[in-house]
């Protein structure tokens, strides 16, 4: 893999020059907000070498570089997901070429279910905390201490900093946010009443099937991590409702507006 990350950061070299001082992973939906950013390079996921493209409804695969409140930004638009088919080297092959070209900071965003009866569709959640239940790690294999220790700690993983940056931002915005564990499942079904169940005893307020490797990764190669959700809908067993993927995209819509408002109003709290 180092020869193919290698090769990709050399391509973003020659695209954007240094790195930009923060990434920023748009969830399902929330793509409009690489609309704000001031001279832009917008480049196809497929014209960037290695880099795998995504397939998800409502990602439009596609990096765009460019300023925002003074900071340079990497935003990706859309991800890919373990649930796709790929292997967890290909879901956090883009986390590993960001932290390799020099980019310091991770911003994810993403769409989930709300496990905690507190919460309702359209919460917005910022993460501190997650439990991986997908039954792989994104570290394993050979190791590669040119880019993390053998064994990273988690515990500081969710940066405490951009976490009262993300709060201040909101308060600014008049956005009421909430904090949260983020509980990963590998999908693509959604999850059955018993496992979300389970998931509320293990302490997991939001539900989703992205964001954690990402996440383990990007701690690993010691960048600061912020993590924000939306809630899109009731987990299941909350409600009789059926869940579909539809009813994501929809409540994302409607939510995309307050999201991209707290986006912008972070990178000029960010420090």
């Amino acid at each position: 893999m180092k020869k193919r990350v290698e090769e990709t950061v050399e391509f973003l070299r020659h695209s954007g020059g240094e790195a930009p001082e923060a990434a920023v992973v748009l969830g399902s939906g929330l793509g409009a907000f690489a609309e704000a950013l001031e001279d832009k390079i917008v480049i196809p996921y497929g014209e960037i070498p290695n880099w795998p493209a995504s397939t998800a409804p409502g990602h439009a695969g596609r990096l765009v570089l460019g300023s925002l409140s003074g900071k340079r930004l990497a935003v990706m638009q859309g991800r890919v997901h373990y649930y796709e088919g790929y292997s967890m080297e290909e879901v956090v092959f883009p986390v590993r070429a960001l932290g390799a070209w020099g980019v310091k900071t991770y911003v994810a965003t993403n769409a989930v279910g709300g496990i905690d009866h507190s919460l309702s569709p359209g919460d917005v959640v910022l993460l501190y905390d997650h439990i991986n239940w997908m039954g792989a790690n994104p570290l394993r294999g050979p190791d590669t201490p040119e880019w993390n220790s053998r064994f990273p700690d988690m515990t500081h993983t969710y940066d405490r900093k951009l976490l009262a940056a993300a709060e201040r931002a909101a308060e600014a915005e008049g956005i009421l946010v909430k904090r949260g564990v983020y509980i990963a499942f590998p999908g693509p079904s959604f999850e059955t009443p018993a496992e979300i169940r389970m998931a509320r005893i293990l302490g997991g307020t939001v539900v989703g099937m992205s964001t954690v490797p990402e996440v383990i990764t990007a701690n690993a190669m010691g960048m600061r991590v912020c993590a924000v959700s939306c809630v899109a809908n009731y987990a299941a067993g909350m409600t009789e409702n059926r869940l579909t993927g539809e009813e994501v995209l929809e409540e994302m819509a409607k939510a995309s507006d307050r999201l991209i408002r707290l986006l912008k109003r972070f990178f000029t709290e960010m420090e």
